[in-house]
C-alpha cells in the first residue's frame, strides 16, 4: 500500500468540507468579503485538526505541519471566477451527479485546497516525522492578478520545494510570460463615433459594436459575422465572434479585429483614423504577433500569442487592451520596445498594465523528480512535462516549484465555464497523488 492511499480514509470528510467551501461564493472582486471568509474557514478547520495556522493580513495564509529546517509548500487559491450563466446545477453548492462533483471552484482550486489540508492531517495522524516543515499556502486573489502571493512572500519564506495543484497532469515546468498592455490615443477618425467590445483583456472578445456617422454596406466576401442598423444619420455595426482564453486565442474568433479588418477594407486610413490603422496593420486578424514581427517560438514553451481583448472609443479618445503570452526564451524588453515603436508611428502611447515573467524549471530538478516518483507510485505511469500559456502561483516560487494536477487528460473540468466539475474517481485519484507527493517532499 502506498502512503498516498491513506487519503481515502478521509473521503467523506473531504467531500463535506468541500461542500462547505464551495457554498462560500468567494468571487474575487473589489469590496467582497467572501474570499476572506473562505480563508478563515480553511484556517479554522485546519486548527481543529491540530495544524498550525497563520492568517497573513486576510489576503493569504497557511496551515503547517512539522518543525524542520527544509520548507515544503503546496500553493492553492480560494477565490473563484464569477459563476456566469448556463449552469445546470446551482454554482455555489456541491452537487454529486452522474459520477461527478459540480460547483464553482471544485476544479479551480477549492477541491485541491481541501485535499491538501487533509494530506497535512494524514501526515499528522500517522506521526510522520522529518527534518522538514510543510505548508499549505492559500491565497484569495489568484484570479485577479496574484497580489496575494506577492504580499504573502513579502512576509513569509518562499518554500525550498513546492508545487501548485492548479493545472493539469503531468507536470507543467514552463509557463510563458504574460504581458498586458494598453494602447491609447485620440479618436481622429472621420467616421467612427464610438466603439465598445470585450469584457476582459485575457479573453477573445465575442462581440463588439461600432457607431459610425454614415451608413455602411458590408462587403459580401469579408470574413466575419456582421449586422448593421442605420437610423437618424447614425449607423451601428455589430460584430459577433466566439470567445476563448487569451492563452489560446486561435481557438476563438476575435470580433474586434475582424470588424476593424472589414472597416479598413471599406474606408481609407484617413477615414478610419490612427487607432484602427494600428490595429489593422500591426495586429490584424492573426494571433501570433507576426504583423509586428513578434512571431517567435521555442521548444520549451511554444509560440507567442497575441489577443486584442478590449476596445473603447468615444468622441475624443481611443483605447485598446492587448494580452501577449511569450515564450520563455523571448526577451521582454525587446517585445515592449517593438510594440512601443509600432504605436508611436501612429501617434499612440502604450502603458504596461501587468507583467508576469515566464517560468522555466529544468527537467532534471529535484521537484520534478519527486513529483514523477509520486505520480508513478499511484498510477504506474510516468507523467509528461508540458508548458502552458496560462499562469499559476508557480511563477512566484523562484524556479523551486511547478504546477501539478488536479485535472487529468481524460476529464473535462469546464474551468471558468458553466458546470465546472470533476469526475469523482479522478478527484480521489488526485488526492492520492497529492498525498504521495507531499509525503515524499516532506521526508526526502
Amino acid at each position: 500500500m502506498s502512503f498516498g492511499e491513506k487519503i481515502l480514509e478521509y473521503k467523506d470528510d473531504i467531500l463535506n468540507d468541500l461542500a462547505n467551501l464551495v457554498a462560500i461564493d468567494s468571487v474575487s472582486v473589489e469590496g467582497s468579503e467572501k474570499p476572506r471568509q473562505a480563508l478563515e474557514y480553511m484556517l479554522a478547520r485546519g486548527t481543529e485538526m491540530g495544524l498550525k495556522a497563520k492568517n497573513v493580513d486576510n489576503i493569504a495564509g497557511h496551515l503547517e505541519y512539522g518543525t524542520g529546517k527544509k520548507l515544503c509548500g503546496v500553493l492553492t487559491h480560494l477565490d473563484v471566477v464569477p459563476a456566469g450563466k448556463g449552469w445546470s446545477v446551482p454554482p455555489f453548492a456541491l452537487t454529486r451527479k452522474d459520477g461527478r462533483l459540480y460547483g464553482r471552484g471544485v476544479a479551480d482550486d477549492k477541491g485541491s485546497a481541501v485535499v491538501a489540508m487533509y494530506c497535512l492531517k494524514a501526515l499528522l495522524d500517522n506521526g510522520i516525522n522529518a527534518d522538514s516543515t510543510i505548508r499549505l499556502i492559500m491565497g484569495t486573489t489568484e484570479e485577479t492578478g496574484m497580489t496575494d502571493v506577492k504580499h504573502y512572500f513579502s512576509k513569509e519564506q518562499v518554500p525550498d520545494i513546492s508545487f501548485t495543484p492548479d493545472s493539469d497532469y503531468g507536470i507543467c515546468n514552463c509557463e510563458k510570460g504574460i504581458l498586458q498592455i494598453s494602447v491609447t490615443g485620440k479618436n481622429d477618425s472621420k467616421i467612427i463615433k464610438a466603439a465598445t467590445g470585450g469584457s476582459a483583456v485575457n479573453a477573445v472578445p465575442d462581440s463588439c459594436t461600432f457607431t459610425l456617422n454614415q451608413e455602411i454596406t458590408v462587403p459580401e466576401n469579408c470574413c466575419g459575422n456582421f449586422t448593421t442598423e442605420y437610423k437618424n444619420g447614425t449607423a451601428k455595426l455589430t460584430s459577433e465572434g466566439s470567445a476563448a482564453h487569451a492563452m489560446e486565442p486561435y481557438k476563438g474568433f476575435n470580433s474586434i479585429t475582424h470588424a476593424v479588418n472589414m472597416l479598413c477594407s471599406v474606408y481609407s486610413g484617413n477615414e478610419t483614423g490612427s487607432m484602427l490603422q494600428f490595429i489593422n496593420e500591426c495586429i490584424g486578424i492573426k494571433t501570433d504577433g507576426s504583423p509586428m514581427g513578434l512571431n517567435q517560438n521555442d521548444q520549451q514553451s511554444g509560440s507567442l500569442t497575441m489577443n486584442l481583448g478590449v476596445i473603447n472609443i468615444d468622441s475624443e479618445n481611443a483605447a485598446i487592451k492587448i494580452d501577449l503570452r511569450y515564450p520563455v526564451s523571448a526577451h521582454y524588453d525587446n517585445i515592449v520596445e517593438t510594440i512601443k515603436n509600432c504605436a508611436e508611428k501612429y501617434g499612440l502611447n502604450i502603458n504596461i498594465d501587468s507583467h508576469l515573467a515566464p517560468l522555466n524549471v529544468p527537467a532534471n530538478s529535484k521537484i520534478i523528480a519527486t513529483l514523477q516518483q509520486a505520480y508513478r507510485e499511484i498510477t504506474s505511469e510516468m507523467p509528461n512535462l508540458y508548458s502552458t500559456g496560462g499562469g499559476t502561483y508557480a511563477r512566484s516560487l523562484k524556479n523551486k516549484g511547478v504546477a501539478f494536477g488536479p485535472v487529468f487528460s481524460n476529464d473535462c473540468s469546464n474551468m471558468h465555464k458553466p458546470d465546472e466539475s470533476l469526475n469523482t474517481e479522478n478527484f480521489l485519484l488526485h488526492a492520492q497523488i497529492c498525498l504521495e507527493a507531499m509525503y515524499r517532499m516532506f521526508t526526502q
